[in-house]
């Protein structure tokens, strides 16, 4: 496996509520709030109980919100 590959395996893991929200730098309860009304990273169900999220997705949310000045919002 390539260096390439590696990290891009690594980026694509999925990772629970706790770390996605350490990641975030956001409570689970926000996670918790963005799944039920939108707005959130986009995440996967692993069944009715589990939640997980790729890293991909976490830094693509951070990514659209990433802005250069307040001309413009989101």
């Amino acid at each position: 496996m390539t260096k390439n590959e590696q990290t891009n395996s690594l980026n694509s893991t999925l990772v629970d509520e706790r770390e996605a929200a350490s990641i975030l730098c956001y409570s689970i309860r926000a996670l918790q709030n963005w799944r039920h009304r939108g707005g959130g990273p986009d995440f996967v169900k692993v069944s009715s109980r589990s939640v997980r999220y790729r890293r991909t997705d976490l830094e693509k949310w951070i990514a659209d919100r990433t802005i250069s000045n307040t001309a413009r919002s989101i």
